[in-house]
């Protein structure tokens, strides 16, 4: 029932767009009432993401399950793998949300409040590991934020291409570059130094080229999301 739904709604909105398309058009099509619509999804916007609360729960567990030997970041990176798996499993279906939340503003801020749900969860389990450490709370947020970061880039540049190049190829490489930032063979100095080291580290890069430096000013309590965009945006990057 649930899958009709989907394909239902997907079929509508892709013949008469998504505004035009109303929850009694889905179940029309569907063959069912309203009530089995509302059984299993909230709202029309619900529809469009019909596998994020499952995934959701998998990461959850997937993290509650980790024991002390599991390196913290590899651990949350393997977690954002999960996500890249849930998409490649139907690329067909993937590519074509990717499609209607790109012309549908209300669902990319509804994508964007589900994006925020997977980094708190990458949060909270990085806070406890790293709660005895120096800052930890800063580096549990700071680390969850580019994981996220880093899994979106490499996904959204898999959907941007129709799904025709490597998903696993794409968000690997990305990981990869959080885990030589912040994993345990990052550089003296770096978020994942525990209490009590000393370090002493000069500022710029390795071949004696100072780094440039940003600052952004965001109100308190903004999403990290939005501060991320506001950076990527600041340095004239693509903040999608």
């Amino acid at each position: 029932m649930r899958e009709s739904l989907v394909a239902a709604a997907f079929q509508l909105f892709v013949e008469r767009g998504y505004e035009q398309t109303t929850v009694d058009d889905i179940v029309a099509l569907a063959g069912v009432g309203r009530r089995s619509f509302f059984r299993y999804f909230p709202s029309k916007d619900d529809v469009v993401f019909p596998d994020h609360e499952g995934c959701l729960a998998e990461m959850t567990a997937f993290l509650r399950d980790s024991g002390p030997t599991h390196e913290p970041v590899e651990r949350v990176c393997d977690a954002a793998r999960l996500v890249l798996r849930m998409y490649a499993e139907n690329p067909a279906f993937s590519v074509q949300r990717y499609r209607l939340t790109r012309k549908v503003p209300g669902l990319r801020t509804y994508e964007l409040s589900v994006v925020w749900r997977y980094e708190r969860a990458l949060a909270e389990y990085l806070r406890g590991r790293f709660s005895g450490r120096r800052d930890g709370t800063l580096q549990a947020d700071v680390i969850a934020a580019a994981v996220v970061a880093a899994h979106n880039n490499g996904l959204r540049s898999w959907l941007r291409s129709d799904g025709r190049s490597d998903a696993t190829a794409e968000v690997g490489h990305a990981l990869a570059h959080v885990q030589r930032v912040f994993g345990p063979n990052h550089a003296p100095g770096g978020p994942a130094q525990e209490p009590g080291q000393e370090t002493a580290q000069e500022t710029g890069t390795e071949d004696g080229r100072d780094d440039d430096v940003v600052v952004v000013v965001s109100r308190r309590g903004a999403p990290l999301w939005r501060v991320v965009q506001e950076i990527e945006t600041t340095l004239g990057r693509d903040p999608d």
